[in-house]
């Protein structure tokens, strides 16, 4: 089992004077001993969105850049400073797909640890729905090799590279199994 690191392991001086006594303050920050600053490593806000067409199908994407390359995914990513959440998530959605989406509905998050550049960044994914109408084109770009349009039948979470993005998946199929059984009944 692998050795649980604290987040700002790879900093071994102060961002601000340099001093190498830059140690360990709590959990998620470190403190220097010669210039009092503190950095905490909050988590970075990331998002990714369940696009489902009226015929029901999801827009699937195959991630073109390591972590998990050539796995499915969901269009999505970082938000950026000055962003918000739902602006990321429409920007992420224009750059990854070439779609417009005005209309995005929250749905939950999930936090996640992403390894990037040898870092473990820790991130809170936040998922959204959206609905566009069936036949809707889009364009594979960015992040994205390709892009799918997919029955949820035939989803399978295990074929998603990001562990959050798995768990994400199975959520949000099992919620929509249980609304479709109790629209049954």
């Amino acid at each position: 089992m692998e050795e649980k690191k604290h987040p700002l392991d790879r900093f071994h001086f102060c961002p601000v004077c340099g001093s190498s006594r830059f140690a360990v303050n709590n959990i998620k920050s470190k403190q220097c001993a010669d210039c009092g600053f503190t950095y905490y490593a909050n988590p970075c806000s990331a998002t990714a969105a369940f696009i489902l067409d009226t015929d029901g199908r999801l827009l699937v994407a195959r991630r073109a850049k390591e972590p998990a390359k050539g796995t499915l995914d969901l269009v999505g990513g970082f938000v950026d400073m000055d962003e918000t959440v739902e602006e990321g998530m429409r920007r992420e959605i224009r750059e990854e797909s070439g779609l417009d989406i005005d209309r995005i509905n929250y749905l939950f998050s999930i936090p996640n640890h992403y390894l990037y550049s040898g870092m473990i960044i820790h991130t809170t994914d936040m998922f959204f729905r959206a609905t566009v109408p069936a036949g809707t084109k889009v364009q594979a770009d960015d992040d994205a090799a390709e892009l799918q349009w997919m029955s949820l039948g035939d989803i399978v979470p295990e074929d998603f590279g990001l562990e959050s993005i798995r768990q994400a998946v199975e959520r949000f199929l099992s919620q929509r199994k249980a609304q479709a059984g109790s629209q049954q009944t």
